[in-house]
């Protein structure tokens, strides 16, 4: 990263707003994020053209008038939703960015609502105001049904395709461009007869939500009984409106241009909360208990979060940290605890619950997109990159030695996209483990299993998408090269119907021989009650010494497996005669007769083949649940039941589906659903597979 001088440092959380760029892929979040940092940063130009697809969580810590504004830009793509429940933990704010061409799709709607649960202050970004299909109007009514008491603060002038300016309606101006093309923003001036009535037809019913909503009913009283609002007064009372998480100012954007950036960032001073004014995350000890009140205080105890973590190839991993309480200094000691597992729902092996009190904090910096500046301390409700402190991983906790915290981490999206890899060479396979840990700490979405059944690698990874960036940075940042392969599923073997057989093994090559006899029944058992060996054995037709061994040899045949190679589960193998030999009778020959017999009765009519079925709980919106049903039908899924969801105009739909149907489901489930679908899944039992499925294995085997 490059290092510029730092401009400003906030050294009160009241001068700081935290606010985070979410919304759906394509709708212009970092065009806008660029532009808005160039508005901010003399001699920083915006690129020409689109900026690439982002994968990742950006930050930019930026003075705006009285504030600093540390702003986060997050991927827009589902497959990185981790980065951006990220980027909602750092900020005290959203910006929901919605494109005037395309409206609010299905995603952001539910992002809304996950919002709207926590009572996050969030505001509406209208872009791609220059689009053939673009409607600003119609936008606008869009935002109010999905979201609520969603009120413009301004309407955009486009003329000819091209956006020139904005009509303030607080203040009711008109604030021109030069040019259409970045020509840069003209004095106010004052509207037109045209521009007049489009700002009083729309005016009074702002000013309405923004004195309801903030609830000053002394100039509510005044504006009601006549008085012509003052423009300062509303927007003092703008604040107190947004911070209600009921009131949703609305701005048009044009990035190119460069229209509404001066408007976001006066609604990001004087309309959005400071870090004082917003909660702050459960926190306790790392044993668990109750650590105590927790306020945005930069004299209270340390206690900080690493929101994301990354490795710089010069400087090594560097930390995005959000400080919540206390001041976080350079060289200072901390304690690093991490108990993902503790509040996760799903397993997080990669990230072991680990204590430390041996880290150091090495020098701070604030974020500038891809450029860094240095900072001296970082107060309570900042940001600031950390280095050094190497065992820290995304979602633990920073604090004082003596006194150690651990905040509860965001909620954690389950990845439930296997995809298995192998080294592409020999030297690769010496680097993979060591490069894929890496990347699992920096990545709390990307889970790694070794099956020890399939002799496979498998990533669970939150998409497609998910998959080629961690092959790309395997690629780029460890110079580790992997292929992909299907994934094999852990099959199982067991008995369909009562089989006797007989296993005997006669050898005589000189000097003592192998003689061994054994008579077995094997029979089925329901699902889930394992092996049985009994012994039926009378008149010591098989010595009781050899008893023993017959179990064993039974036993290890079954791990191994009798027809394809999966182990054997859910049968009952009786022993009931059998013939010894004094001298030629051992331990080993009669392990190898049982063996033997129990080869003897596999075929294609006495074993049957089990796959793993999982419970799925699926959550879809409502009028996704039909197209939902059907899939589930095609995948051989047999569905328990709906139930209404507890977000309304949701349903969850109970199934069981086979785990081998299951492996692109994230991806398939987000197209039938029109990305509204989210699901969780548990292994529930074995049962049998389809007979002509079961022969296509078994020859592949």
């Amino acid at each position: 990263m490059n290092r510029v001088n730092d401009d400003a440092a906030p050294t009160s959380p009241a001068g700081i707003r935290n606010v985070v760029l979410v919304g759906a892929s394509g709708a212009g979040k970092t065009a806008l994020f660029e532009r808005l940092v160039a508005a901010r940063v003399p001699g920083r130009r915006v690129r020409d053209g689109d900026p690439p697809t982002t994968t990742a969580l950006a930050a930019a810590s930026l003075p705006s008038g009285s504030v600093v504004v540390n702003l986060l830009d997050t991927p827009g793509h589902p497959d990185f939703v981790g980065e951006v429940r990220a980027g909602l933990r750092a900020a005290d704010a959203a910006l929901f960015v919605v494109s005037a061409a395309d409206g609010v799709d299905e995603a952001t709607r539910l992002l809304w609502r996950e919002c709207d649960a926590v009572g996050m202050p969030r505001a509406v970004a209208v872009t791609r105001l220059e689009a053939a299909r673009a409607d600003y109007d119609a936008t606008v009514a869009a935002c109010r049904r999905a979201f609520g008491d969603a009120e413009p603060l301004a309407l955009p002038l486009v003329r000819d395709g091209s956006v020139r300016g904005l009509l303030a309606l607080l203040r009711r101006t008109v604030r021109d461009v030069g040019d259409g093309n970045g020509g840069g923003p003209q004095p106010d001036r004052a509207p037109d007869a045209h521009e007049a009535e489009l700002i009083d037809a729309q005016r009074p019913q702002l000013l309405e939500s923004v004195i309801e909503q903030s609830e000053d009913e002394e100039l509510l009283d005044r504006y009601l009984g006549g008085e012509e609002a003052d423009p300062d007064a509303v927007s003092a009372d703008l604040r107190a409106a947004v911070a209600t998480a009921r009131f949703f100012p609305v701005l048009p954007t044009h990035a190119a241009s460069g229209v509404g950036v001066e408007e976001l960032f006066e609604l990001f001073e004087h309309g959005f909360p400071s870090p004082v004014d917003a909660s702050v995350p459960t926190v306790y000890t790392p044993a668990g208990a109750a650590f105590g009140p927790v306020t945005c205080d930069p004299d209270g105890p340390l206690v900080a979060e690493v929101v994301r973590t990354t490795t710089d190839p010069f400087i090594g991993r560097l930390s995005l940290v959000r400080v919540f309480s206390g001041t976080l200094r350079p060289d200072e000691p901390v304690h690093v605890s991490g108990h993902l597992q503790h509040f996760a729902d799903h397993l997080v092996d990669e990230h072991a619950d680990h204590d430390s009190d041996d880290e150091r904090v090495g020098p701070l910096s604030s974020p500038l997109a891809d450029e860094t500046r240095p900072k001296g301390v970082a107060v309570a409700g900042d940001l600031a990159l950390v280095t050094k402190v190497s065992s820290a991983e995304t979602s633990d906790t920073l604090s004082r030695r003596d006194r150690p915290a651990l905040v509860e981490p965001w909620v954690l999206p389950n990845p439930l996209m296997p995809v298995a890899i192998h080294a592409r060479s020999k030297s690769d396979e010496d680097k993979l483990a060591a490069a894929l840990q890496r990347l699992a700490a920096e990545d709390v979405t990307l889970r790694l299993e070794h099956n020890a059944e399939t002799r496979q690698l498998v990533l669970w990874a939150m998409g497609p998408a998910h998959v080629d960036q961690v092959i790309a940075l395997l690629s780029s940042r460890h110079h580790v090269a992997v292929d992909v392969e299907p994934v094999r599923t852990s099959l199982r073997e067991t008995f369909a119907r009562p089989t006797t057989v007989q296993g005997r093994l006669v050898k005589q090559s000189g000097g003592h021989g192998q003689y061994a006899v054994c008579h077995l029944v094997v029979e089925p058992l329901e699902r889930g009650a394992g092996i049985e060996f009994v012994d039926k054995v009378v008149g010591g037709a098989v010595p009781r010494q050899y008893i023993p061994s017959v179990e064993k040899g039974v036993r290890n045949q079954l791990a191994k497996g009798v027809l394809a190679g999966y182990p054997v589960v859910d049968v009952r193998v009786t022993l009931t005669d059998g013939k010894a030999h004094s001298v030629d009778s051992s331990d080993m020959a009669f392990q190898t007769a049982a063996a033997m017999a129990l080869r003897e009765a596999a075929n294609d009519t006495t074993v049957a083949l089990l796959e793993p079925v999982d419970t799925v709980r699926i959550e879809v919106s409502d009028d996704a649940v039909g197209s939902v049903l059907a899939d589930l039908r095609g995948r051989r899924g047999q569905v328990h039941g709906t139930e209404p969801a507890s977000l309304p105009g949701r349903t969850v739909v109970h199934a069981e589906v086979p785990a081998h149907e299951l492996s692109r489901y994230p991806v398939d489930l987000r197209s039938v659903s029109h990305g509204t679908g989210s699901f969780t899944r548990d292994f529930a039992r074995y049962d049998y597979m389809p007979p002509a499925l079961a022969r296509e294995v078994a020859a592949a085997g």
